[in-house]
């Protein structure tokens, strides 16, 4: 039964997971921690940042991690992973057919727009998710790694967004700072 929950629940996830293993992130930990239990929010917070620190996209990689934690197998690894990245293949062989004959299409056109803000929101519903307190500390608990935390963010921000320093350097930088600070 589990095997099949968790056949469902990452099918689900990888057929409205539009955007990307980052926009999955929200959908992955409502359905994860919220819903069935089977990690907690700290071990959520660990998937990610190991997800984000293996090849492959974060998606496929939290669907392998949450499947072998929640069976304690590695077949819960392989249904996760499977069902995950089944809608995408059978929609992409589907739309493959048809998205050169009607790509032009005012149809085709305004599903597309419609679905660039969702995408939008999806990538900030993943970032808020990751906005808390296992990642950032809490002002009443620890004002110093709060602060420290807040400000590594608003410089990795601006120097990517404004300065347009590469995103590799500055993760470098964040955690050399993060290992000089803590």
């Amino acid at each position: 039964m589990l095997y099949l929950q968790l056949f469902y629940t990452f099918f689900k996830i990888g057929l409205f997971g539009f955007g990307g293993g980052y926009a999955m992130l929200s959908m992955i930990q409502g359905e994860v921690v919220t819903r069935y239990g089977w990690l907690t929010p700290q071990e959520f917070t660990d998937i990610v940042a190991v997800s984000q620190m293996t090849p492959g996209p974060i998606g496929i990689n939290s669907a392998t991690y949450v499947g072998f934690t929640a069976t304690g197998s590695v077949w819960g690894s392989i249904v996760g992973t499977f069902a995950v990245v089944l809608p995408s293949f059978i929609l992409m062989l589907t739309i493959s057919k048809f998205f050169l004959k009607y790509q032009k299409h005012p149809l085709v056109e305004a599903v597309f727009k419609g679905l660039r803000p969702a995408v939008v929101g999806l990538l900030a519903s993943a970032a808020l998710v990751l906005m808390n307190k296992e990642n950032f500390g809490s002002p009443t608990d620890d004002l110093y790694t709060f602060t420290v935390s807040c400000l590594l963010f608003l410089v990795t921000f601006v120097g990517t967004r404004r300065f347009k320093l590469n995103p590799i350097g500055m993760i470098l930088a964040c955690g050399v700072a993060g290992l000089l600070l803590y």
